[in-house]
């Protein structure tokens, strides 16, 4: 068992996405097939592009759901996918306690606590006692007879929340624009904003014409919506 770090990879994205979205939002507003609309987009596609952006900005979202990104994640702690299956316009396959023992498990080490040698050092001592009292609870669940699944699904009941998970998730460009809007913003618990953070970056890299002006709220408002007492000061607030 040990610290274990983040780390995130892109495993699929929609082909043709500017196309789609162009096909998608001109639909609405044209008598013609967006089968035709489609083709016609892909033989202009600086165009498309710049109707895109102009798009987003304008806040006509829903033709950006057509539209999705698929990471695998890593390194990252159970408190974060607690707080990550929150948004639930998404899809979610995260690695199980009950069919993956936990026998030496990694954990995530709060910043705050590598900060103080003391701090860290009594973590680090309390994750260690956990991983001993797992692994005995799973000797004693032996010698009646229960292994497997069957073990491992009542001794995970003692894992801290810091025990390191793996997951896939599955999100359309609107639902990403709204989980960087609120988990990249200062207010946001540290671990996730650092994960929306290494999302967005690859979503900028992948699909500039959606997510160029993406981030927290204020990114893209101009302003700080979490008032004078929340405010991280990088805009104004209003009153």
């Amino acid at each position: 068992m040990a610290e274990t770090k983040l780390n995130v990879k892109l495993l699929s994205k929609t082909d043709n996405a500017c196309e789609i979205i162009y096909a998608a939002c001109r639909q609405c507003y044209s008598s013609d097939f967006a089968g035709n609309i489609f083709e016609k987009s892909i033989e202009s596609r600086e165009k498309t592009a710049e109707f895109i952006k102009k798009v987003v900005a304008s806040g006509h979202e829903s033709p950006l759901e057509h539209v999705k990104f698929t990471f695998a994640i890593e390194g990252v702690s159970r408190a974060l996918t607690h707080q990550l299956v929150r948004h639930r316009i998404a899809s979610y396959s995260q690695q199980s306690q009950r069919y993956v023992k936990e026998s030496e498990f990694d954990y995530i080490i709060p910043p705050v606590f590598k900060n103080d040698t003391a701090i860290n050092s009594r973590f680090v001592s309390m994750m260690q006692k956990i991983q001993e009292g797992y692994n005995d609870l799973l000797k004693m669940l032996k010698e009646k007879g229960i292994e497997g699944e069957k073990a491992n699904q009542d001794a995970r009941f003692v894992l801290p929340q810091a025990v390191e998970t793996k997951i896939v998730v599955t999100m359309n460009s609107r639902e990403l624009k709204h989980f960087f809007a609120h988990r990249c913003c200062a207010r946001a618990q540290w671990e996730i904003r650092i994960l929306a953070n290494k999302m967005l970056d690859i979503c900028k890299k992948e699909l500039p014409e959606v997510f160029e002006t993406s981030g927290a709220k204020c990114e893209e408002l101009k302003f700080c919506p979490e008032g004078e007492k929340f405010s991280c000061r990088k805009y104004p607030t209003v009153r």
